[in-house]
């Protein structure tokens, strides 16, 4: 089979398909036949060799958390009629970008025959951590809510669920693609971040009456904006610094200000039976036509290092594929 490896830490370039031989399922695990693989901001962490401190890997490695596919084979301890069935699954920090990969039994999500495969993977991350968040959050009808990044893949899963219970969205984006498939996915408002007067422009965005629930995947000087224009009584909910630099504020401002500051290990909940509950959750809400992610660009698995440099370049918009036949 064919699979990406990360030949060392660095640019796009370090990622090179290579052969290897076919995978063997574990005892309490299956073999899947990868048909559409996740493109995740952290994958480009650690193939530049980031976050190092949190997550165990070293070249070469096969990068990828979350794949779709039809599993081929099962372990001894596997119910044989998983074989043939549709599913998408974690795979963990690594093993996604490759044509097999070994899932654990208890990750495995069923696709419904109803749903595309495409759909059901671009939900496997981004589905679980917005419900997630959006169970953080608390959401009441007619609560402003700022969705920040709002045309990530996750940031439009977010804006879709937090129109649905109600919300009123605003979605902070840079540049007008970004910003316009924003409103696509629901939002009401959009504010650039780059714009030098993006503060006044939140503000007046909900009439001066204040954020009442932030999803904060940006943190620096926007994140830092969103908080100051949270309302009183409102959540903070910080889970993501993809300006590179979190947001900064102290106790005893979340505190002055009546503001409720939640943390990112909201969305570190991999391998727990709420993990597996959101994802199914997700891909039933998208059956039932809940939700929709958006996928904004593919790219077959021998170009993995043009997904990286698209994600990493900020020009990618939505969700990122990569596709193996």
């Amino acid at each position: 089979m064919q699979m990406v490896q990360a030949r060392g830490f660095g640019g796009p370039e370090v990622l090179q398909v290579a052969d290897a031989p076919a995978l063997t399922a574990g005892p309490t695990e299956v073999v899947v036949k990868v048909s559409t693989a996740d493109v995740l901001a952290i994958d480009v962490a650690l193939r530049k060799g980031e976050g190092r401190e949190l997550f165990s890997v070293e070249p070469p490695f096969v990068p990828g958390t979350g794949v779709g596919g039809t599993v081929i084979s099962v372990g001894d301890e596997v119910d044989v009629a998983w074989v043939g069935q549709r599913v998408v699954a974690i795979t963990g920090v690594m093993g996604g970008y490759a044509e097999q990969a070994v899932i654990a039994e208890r990750e495995l999500v069923v696709v419904p025959d109803e749903l595309e495969l495409d759909t059901a993977t671009a939900l496997i991350n981004d589905g679980r951590t917005a419900l997630a968040l959006l169970e953080a959050g608390d959401i009441r009808p007619r609560e402003w809510v700022l969705v920040l990044p709002g045309a990530s893949g996750l940031g439009l899963v977010l804006i879709q669920l937090a129109r649905a219970c109600g919300a009123r969205v605003i979605a902070g984006a840079r540049g007008t693609t970004k910003l316009d498939l924003a409103l696509q996915a629901g939002a009401e408002a959009t504010v650039d971040y780059a714009h030098p007067d993006s503060a006044t422009r939140l503000r007046e965005a909900t009439g001066g009456s204040g954020i009442d629930v932030v999803f904060d995947g940006v943190g620096g000087h926007f994140g830092r904006t969103a908080f100051e224009a949270t309302a009183r009584g409102g959540r903070f909910i910080g889970y993501g610094d993809s300006s590179g630099a979190p947001t900064e504020y102290s106790a005893d401002e979340a505190q002055d200000g009546g503001v409720r500051v939640l943390g990112p290990e909201l969305v570190h909940i991999g391998g727990t039976d709420k993990a597996k509950r959101l994802a199914e959750q997700a891909v039933n809400q998208a059956t039932a036509g809940q939700v929709r992610p958006i996928v904004g660009q593919t790219f077959p698995l021998e170009r993995a290092a043009d997904a990286h440099a698209a994600v990493e370049n900020r020009t990618a918009v939505g969700k990122t594929l990569l596709f193996i036949p």
